[in-house]
């Protein structure tokens, strides 16, 4: 890529924002719209979560794969695609006829998606050249997820209580229209020097993994036990057959060799862990709002408002944290911030119980914003630090994977415990007190992993990991 002007830098930052902020919007914004959805399509509390876990799972699955096929056929290409196939499954999502249908219509929206993060992080890794800058860009990069926050629940509330939940995904028109338009204009084409062949073999074991435990987990509060234990060994053996066939490959779709980094796999880690507590604390709260105290969609997106205003007020601070002292103190803030926010839902601490008193569920969103706008910058500049930049967009595209797998596996574990205990006949405040503790647990391994992966002999393994993957040293497992 030739050298660019400070604007166009710039220029190319806000316009790989756009992407992130059209992915983000359709999520948060869609949380407040679930009750509406499944008062319509009349949709069970597992119905409500496929229509958040068929985009994930389908995202998750394929991201990878848009990382690296953008590496290998061009960057801009593919993220110009992703950007076509998005919008034009968002316009297919607001005409689905049936809660089928918007399940389908969301794994198209899913697909374009995989094109978009992953690449777009690349793009930016490739543009900020110096790892100041970048660490600066990728904590923008985090405060437009603060921003979609901010403006999701409120947009969503006012367009399902004013038009219909159907008019959620018509946000993502103008702006992913205006996002390819700029992209053909502004982005210079870019590719690795070297290409990389497919991995078909490996794609599939990523997506049967990835789908077996997500059914088994939604569908066990209903499904025989035999079809739970039927998932949970497939999934299993999913990654058993994906671990030894890709240590096997000259250029395997996941480099085992990524993982020897201890700041890698701790962002993978960590990734998970946040995104869980983001998914199932999103989750939750939207139901608990709409259909136990009884608000609007409106109202229940302002009441999260401070949740999403301090995420982008701190996602830029974090980004300059990393920049200049690195990833281990907002690590930390972030893990103790959003343990204790689940905490205080356990009726575990000595207070009232936050879910019937508005000043500990003000507190609640403060402390969870708080940790989520800390952990973004963090993780991406983690994962993609120290590897090289040929393979920026794979281990891009396996930061982001992390992420929507957390999002997946957080609303799949906290909807099957809450699904369980409304069957077992506890009203929503009990039905859920198991789910915020596994939330709960979620912040604690934030904090941990953090802590353990971001000292001095972690730092260490970063420059052996990136001398392996570029095959200059060798693999722990070939001696």
């Amino acid at each position: 890529m030739p050298e660019l002007s400070s604007r166009r830098r710039m220029l190319i930052l806000a316009i790989c924002c756009l992407s992130l902020l059209i992915v983000s919007l359709d999520t948060t914004a869609l949380n407040v719209a679930l009750p509406s959805m499944r008062r319509e399509l009349h949709a069970s509390v597992a119905g409500m979560q496929w229509t958040v876990d068929a985009y994930t799972l389908v995202l998750a699955s394929l991201l990878m794969l848009g990382g690296s096929t953008a590496d290998r056929i061009g960057r801009r290409k593919v993220f110009a695609a992703g950007l076509v196939l998005f919008t034009t499954g968002s316009l297919l999502c607001s005409l689905a006829p049936s809660l089928g249908w918007l399940v389908a219509f969301r794994m198209v929206q899913a697909a374009g998606g995989s094109m978009l993060n992953p690449v777009a992080m690349s793009i930016i890794t490739n543009t900020f050249t110096d790892p100041r800058e970048r660490a600066r860009a990728i904590g923008v990069w985090g405060a437009v997820v603060g921003l979609s926050m901010a403006t999701g629940p409120v947009v969503g509330g006012l367009l399902v209580d004013g038009i219909g939940w159907r008019s959620v995904f018509w946000v993502n028109l103008p702006v992913g229209l205006a996002a390819l338009v700029l992209t053909l204009r502004y982005v210079p084409e870019s590719r690795a020097p070297r290409a990389r062949r497919p991995d078909p073999v490996g794609q599939v074991l990523v997506i049967t993994l990835l789908g077996s435990l997500t059914y088994g987990i939604i569908e066990a509060p209903h499904a025989p036990a035999l079809t739970v234990w039927l998932c949970g060994t497939v999934a299993a053996g999913s990654l058993l057959g994906l671990v030894r066939y890709e240590l096997r490959r000259t250029e395997p779709l996941i480099d085992p060799r990524f993982f020897t980094s201890a700041p890698f796999s701790g962002a993978v880690v960590i990734a998970v862990c946040a995104f869980a507590a983001l998914g199932g604390f999103l989750f939750l709260n939207t139901l608990y709002l709409q259909e136990v105290r009884g608000l609007s969609a409106l109202d229940a997106g302002l009441h999260m408002l401070p949740m999403a205003a301090l995420t982008f007020a701190c996602a830029p601070v974090s980004g300059r944290l990393v920049g200049t002292r690195g990833p281990r103190l907002p690590l930390l803030v972030a893990g103790a911030a959003m343990g204790a926010s689940a905490l205080l839902f356990t009726g575990a601490t000595s207070w009232a119980d936050a879910a019937n008193s508005d000043t500990l569920l003000f507190t609640s969103y403060v402390l969870f914003g708080l940790g989520f706008g800390m952990v973004n910058a963090p993780i991406t500049n983690t994962a993609v630090s120290g590897m090289p930049r040929a393979q920026a967009g794979v281990a891009a595209a396996v930061a982001s994977t992390s992420r929507q797998t957390g999002g997946t596996l957080g609303v799949a574990v906290t909807g099957a415990v809450l699904a369980g205990g409304l069957a077992a006949g506890h009203d929503f405040t009990d039905a859920s007190r198991a789910a915020w503790w596994v939330l709960t647990a979620c912040g604690a391994a934030v904090f941990l992993v953090g802590a353990l992966t971001s000292g001095r002999w972690a730092a260490g393994t970063v420059a052996r990991a990136g001398a392996r993957v570029e095959g200059r040293a060798p693999h722990p497992l070939d001696r």
